[in-house]
């Protein structure tokens, strides 16, 4: 790996990260066309450091909400004025609605990293989610906002994130359609998926950075791909927000359906290898 591909991997990764596109996919495609072996444990080290721009980009982004609710869930401990309050909920919300991903990503690392690192994975992930997608928008309600969270949606969003970990499905598009289909609106549901990234990520960068220097990746690219990550990724949550506040994801359905047809027409014809 070179300084190019490092900013086009960073750029892919900011992009996709928070769009319900499939990130892990499309970084796959990506290092596919840069001619890198998408199943070496350095590659998929690298992918999983890179996602410390994006995270970073969130906790940014979300500095003031994140910094109150800390403090809230702290106070929280000691005090029992703070327990009511949204923030020291949302800390409950964050803590118990990562541990899913965190025992399923710990248990299943290996097969995670190699046997579901194949393009055939992220085609079927890309059309199979955009179904779910598409019946959550039909039948969500949005009737509930950030106020009437509750841990049962952080733990039915945490369980859901959980089959994000199939390249091609899209960690922010399972969790924000579990969130629609608890009747969050898309906002709330957005942003609970935002603060449910950070711990999934930031553990899947530290774990993994030991594969991503051990290998041919040095300190140098690595930098550069968080960089890049960090700037783009900034860019596409607030242009997020601003979407979903007013349009349906299932505006991003056409685009999944047609990346993972077209991923099936060219391995079918062999034009490009699985893996």
């Amino acid at each position: 790996m070179n300084y190019f591909d490092a900013v086009v991997l960073g750029v892919v990764e900011g992009l996709t990260e928070f769009l319900p596109v499939s990130s892990t996919g499309h970084l796959t495609i990506a290092e596919k066309i840069l001619g890198l072996k998408v199943d070496d444990p350095a590659v998929t080290g690298y992918t999983a450091v890179i996602q410390m721009g994006a995270i970073a980009a969130v906790i940014v982004y979300f500095f003031r909400d994140i910094l109150h609710i800390i403090q809230a869930w702290g106070l929280g401990l000691v005090k029992p004025e703070y327990r009511g309050q949204l923030a020291h909920r949302m800390g409950w919300y964050v803590i118990v609605g990562s541990i899913p991903v965190g025992i399923v990503g710990l248990l299943a690392k290996d097969f995670i990293k190699s046997d579901l690192r194949t393009l055939w994975v992220v085609a079927l992930g890309l059309i199979g989610w955009s179904a779910v997608m598409w019946f959550a928008e039909r039948v969500a309600t949005q009737v509930r906002g950030e106020r009437e969270l509750g841990m049962r949606d952080a733990i039915t969003v945490g369980v859901v994130q959980v089959v994000s970990l199939a390249p091609g499905v899209s960690r922010s598009g399972a969790t924000i359609s579990a969130g629609l289909l608890r009747g969050l609106d898309r906002v709330t549901a957005t942003k609970l998926s935002f603060f449910l990234s950070i711990p999934a990520l930031l553990a899947a960068g530290l774990f993994e950075l030991k594969d991503a220097l051990g290998g041919d990746i040095h300190a140098g690219e690595a930098v550069v791909g968080v960089v890049v990550a960090f700037v783009v990724a900034y860019a596409s949550i607030a242009w997020l927000l601003r979407f979903v506040a007013h349009n349906s994801i299932a505006w991003f359905i056409p685009y999944r359906l047609a990346l993972g047809f077209g991923l099936i027409a060219l391995l079918a014809t062999n034009t490009i290898a699985a893996t």
